[in-house]
């Protein structure tokens, strides 16, 4: 049974009411790429799987953040009968949930409402107490500061992640896949595919897939050495350099390499550069008909066994197996390590490293 589905429903073909609920300086890409979906999914299928309708405060007209205006279908005071609340948010999401968005949003939970956010419509669920308990996914430049203000809440960088009665994702075209994913529970697979092709959508993402947070982002700019050398690396998977070299390269001694990676980035400098070149490895995998043997190539690998076998212990399953789309249960991310680094002070960074040896998600990697 999926996060918008009460199962009976689905039997009876009644179809599933979804509100949109817009704050102020809402990014319209993620409203869309969450309505879309349902679209099609009704269009596809000949039938009215789905209803959907935008609500304000007020239910007067809206702007997202580029500026456009949105009027809404209602206002809060006189909302449809309703199966799931979506929050859509957006830019300056801290002055932009309001008491009565608080307080309504308490009442839909109350009523049994599934919920759900898109870009940082996290934030106003976490507000009113909505995720405690709950995985939620959010916009990386939201991330920290939730993390900080909602301790409760249990903020990952997956692009979008499901838990129970909870669907929440990361800004841009991540609610896309949120919404796939709870249309093929709901309808099957196919539907979702068949939407995905429609709107010439490659490949749809799953909760083992995370946001890509700049390095910047959990640096700041007191690093540039650092950030000037993880973009060499990125820059030179093929053939990597040797760590000499990149030391040379930014003008600072191997030892002193040495430490920013450890201090910063809580690994040592060949271990993060063998990350970046696994991730390159693991996106070609997914994206792209290249062979294993051409793969291991292009990611800087003198063999296809000894890249078979770093695959296997960074991500618990061998090559041919992702390629097959088989996901191993002991697959863990690295997103415990990507969240502490938003927390230097943290003691269980290293802990975080130790348990896992998963995909990047505090490094901009580019195909």
């Amino acid at each position: 049974m999926s996060a918008f589905n009460q199962g009976a429903q689905a039997q009876s073909r009644v179809p599933q009411s979804i509100g949109f609920l817009l704050l102020d300086n809402f990014t319209l890409i993620s409203l869309a790429s969450a309505v879309e979906p349902l679209r099609m999914a009704n269009h596809l299928s000949g039938r009215e799987l789905y209803r959907w309708f935008t609500l304000s405060q007020d239910g007067r007209a809206i702007s997202a953040s580029d500026g456009l205006q949105i009027t809404p279908d209602a206002g809060l005071a006189d909302t449809p009968a309703l199966d799931a609340v979506i929050v859509c948010g957006g830019v300056d999401i801290q002055h932009s949930v309001s008491r009565e968005h608080v307080q309504w949003l308490q009442a839909q939970g109350r009523q049994g409402r599934q919920l759900g956010g898109v870009c940082t419509g996290s934030w106003a669920l976490a507000k009113a107490g909505l995720l405690d308990g709950y995985e939620c996914s959010v916009h990386w430049e939201c991330l920290a500061a939730m993390q900080e203000a909602y301790p409760r809440a249990a903020v990952t960088t997956r692009l979008f992640s499901i838990d129970r009665t909870r669907s929440t994702a990361s800004g841009g075209t991540a609610p896309m896949d949120m919404m796939l994913h709870l249309i093929a529970r709901e309808h099957g697979r196919e539907l979702a595919a068949a939407i995905s092709e429609m709107f010439i959508y490659e490949r749809i993402r799953n909760e083992q897939d995370h946001q890509r947070v700049p390095l910047k982002h959990m640096l700041g700019t007191n690093q540039p050495k650092l950030q000037e050398i993880v973009a060499l690396m990125e820059a030179n998977l093929e053939e990597p350099i040797d760590l000499d070299e990149l030391a040379c390269y930014v003008d600072v001694s191997r030892r002193q390499l040495e430490r920013l990676f450890q201090k910063y980035l809580h690994c040592s400098p060949s271990r993060y550069y063998l990350k970046l070149r696994l991730i390159r490895a693991r996106q070609l995998l997914k994206q792209t008909a290249l062979s294993i043997i051409e793969v291991a190539s292009v990611c800087g690998f003198v063999s296809t066994p000894h890249f078979s076998k770093c695959y296997r212990e960074y991500f618990g399953i061998p090559p041919r197996d992702e390629r097959a789309g088989q996901h191993s249960a002991n697959v863990v991310a690295l997103v415990p390590m990507a969240e502490e680094l938003m927390r230097p002070s943290s003691s269980s960074a290293m802990a975080a490293l130790s348990r896992a040896q998963g995909e990047s998600s505090f490094a901009s990697v580019r195909l």
